[in-house]
């Protein structure tokens, strides 16, 4: 095997360890535990509305921001102009707006949406983009993808003592 295959095949494995790393932090079976979307499973509207204080984020508004840096990173990995998320503003957004089941299920597929996009745009890279800094970014490919997915587990973790606080509250009431 030449040199430039070698590095080929290595850069091919690594985006296959990456997809690997946002998949395993977003949907698929974990040594860790829970991923994102497993955490989300099986909460209600009205769990997803609760928070803690006036001042605290609820598991609605962390699985909207999920979803805001999956687009933000593909939209650096792409050259998609900003202001495009289906949402205006960024980063957080209040919820819920309509604390619905229906309004719950929709802000859920758009996370699921937004990283089938971004999964994509990654399984689409060149074998030498990962190490490429992108314009409106201060970070390499790779590092940014390596931030979705810890991003995702952050949350995650975030999201599991929110289910917990509340199950607490419920057993004092």
């Amino acid at each position: 095997m030449s040199a430039s295959e070698g590095g080929r095949r290595a850069a091919a494995t690594s985006t296959g360890l990456i997809l690997a790393l946002l998949d395993e932090a977003y949907s698929r079976k974990a040594w860790h535990g829970p991923n994102l979307r497993g955490a989300l499973r099986g909460v209600s509207a009205r769990e997803a509305a609760w928070r803690p204080s006036a001042a605290r984020h609820n598991i609605w508004e962390l699985t909207v921001h999920a979803s805001y840096w999956k687009y933000a990173v593909r939209r650096i990995l792409t050259g998609e102009r900003r202001g495009s998320f289906s949402e205006k503003g960024s980063n957080w957004f209040r919820r819920p707006t309509s604390a619905t089941p229906g309004a719950w299920r929709r802000d859920v597929a758009r996370l699921d949406a937004e990283h089938r996009r971004l999964r994509d745009v990654v399984a689409g890279l060149p074998a030498t983009g990962l190490s490429r800094r992108l314009p409106g970014s201060k970070y390499a490919t790779a590092r940014l993808l390596y931030g979705v997915a810890s991003h995702d587990l952050y949350h995650t973790g975030q999201i599991q003592l929110l289910k917990v606080l509340q199950r607490r509250k419920r057993r004092r009431a």
